[in-house]
């Protein structure tokens, strides 16, 4: 029996989950999943260009997971350019380590640690916020904390 998955960390959600080509229906092209831990991997080792065992570590996986989860993120973005498909990043056993919160009102973007608390934006201080993190479903494995919700409204707190 194989031992159960435990969360891989993922530094902050991606700004944007969804990538297509240009001038064609998303409706019409066919979907390719990428996990957040596969973005991760990607982000870390060919974005800011960690070996993979630096990387490894960052995630907290063995390096041989973290090369798993690299090739089958270069595989599936190959794929995205080549074959022209839709590319949306959700899904995955993660544990996010940072937060991005969103201002509805001024469009302010500002991160936190995930554990941070918060109520209204540093630039327009309005509190129609939406919490990145939540949109990935960051909070169920958090649950028991309070205020783990998508939308944050005047006063609620993100911990």
């Amino acid at each position: 029996m194989p031992r159960p998955r435990s969360d891989r960390i993922v530094q902050m959600p991606p700004l944007f989950s969804e990538f297509k080509p240009i001038g064609v229906a998303g409706k019409l092209l066919e979907q390719t999943i990428l996990s957040l831990d596969e973005y991760e991997a990607f982000r870390l080792a060919d974005h800011i260009g960690l070996s993979h065992a630096e990387a490894a570590d960052e995630m907290e996986i063995s390096r041989s997971t973290f090369s798993r989860l690299i090739e089958k993120a270069r595989r599936k973005i190959a794929d995205l350019i080549i074959q022209g498909k839709l590319l949306t990043i959700e899904g995955g056993n993660i544990h996010f380590r940072k937060n991005i919160i969103r201002c509805n009102d001024c469009g302010h973007m500002f991160n936190i640690n995930i554990n941070s608390s918060f109520a209204e934006c540093p630039s327009c201080n309005s509190g129609n916020l939406v919490n990145l993190a939540g949109g990935f479903g960051h909070g169920r494995c958090c649950s028991h904390r309070k205020g783990n919700r998508n939308q944050i409204k005047g006063g609620n707190r993100h911990e």
